[in-house]
């Protein structure tokens, strides 16, 4: 069976955003605080909505803010 991972740039686009705050990132795209730090931290991933709002805020494509690994199984 493979292992899907999905991680994510948003901390470090929110560096070289000035210095948004997570607060700021919510904001923009309607969520909470929380939320933010949830994706951040790999904890929720968030609906393809919000991470092409996410990607907007950036205006950066999806790709650059989110990446998608297919880890094949060894044992097979």
């Amino acid at each position: 069976m493979s292992k899907c991972s999905i991680t994510n740039n948003i901390r470090k686009l929110r560096f070289h955003a000035d210095e948004m705050t997570q607060q700021a990132l919510a904001d923009k795209t309607g969520v909470t605080r929380q939320t933010i730090v949830a994706i951040e931290n790999g904890k929720y991933f968030p609906t393809l909505e919000l991470a092409f709002r996410i990607a907007r805020v950036f205006n950066t494509p999806l790709e650059e803010v989110f990446s998608f690994n297919l880890e094949e199984d060894a044992t097979k």
